[in-house]
């Protein structure tokens, strides 16, 4: 756990403002000591999952942020089970990018069921001054 800041989570709105948003929560729940340098990045990758849970996923959607002193975890939650994955999008494709930008950005990611009530979309970024784990 971070000695800096708690874990935050609050709940979106299901709809196009949504990513907003979450972009404006993370910022403010972000542990300033270990994550500026990560801000931009998760902000990007917080606002594709959560445009993923508006379009494809069910109601309430939860976001929660994360610190543990070396890394930011982001995850969020909504009520369809149906798994994220990453698509192979054409170059025509208006859509279908958000969750391979998540896997090239991320340092991990991942997808966990809620037991029968959804699942949680998160990834997590390291601090620049934080070793890689092995």
């Amino acid at each position: 756990m971070c000695e800096v800041s708690e874990p935050a989570e609050t709940r979106l709105p299901n709809d196009k403002t949504a990513p907003g948003s979450a972009r404006a929560f993370l910022r403010e729940a972000a542990c300033e000591v270990h994550h500026a340098e990560v801000l931009g990045e998760a902000e990007l990758l917080v606002s594709e999952l959560v445009t993923n849970a508006v379009l494809h996923g069910a109601p309430p959607i939860t976001l929660r942020v994360e610190c543990d002193g070396t890394r930011l975890r982001v995850s969020v939650t909504d009520r369809n089970s149906d798994p994220a994955y990453v698509r192979d999008a054409g170059p025509e494709d208006e859509s279908g990018r958000g969750i391979r930008l998540v896997d090239f950005i991320s340092d991990e990611w991942g997808v966990e069921p809620r037991l029968g009530e959804g699942k949680d979309v998160w990834f997590t970024i390291r601090n620049g001054e934080a070793a890689p784990t092995p």
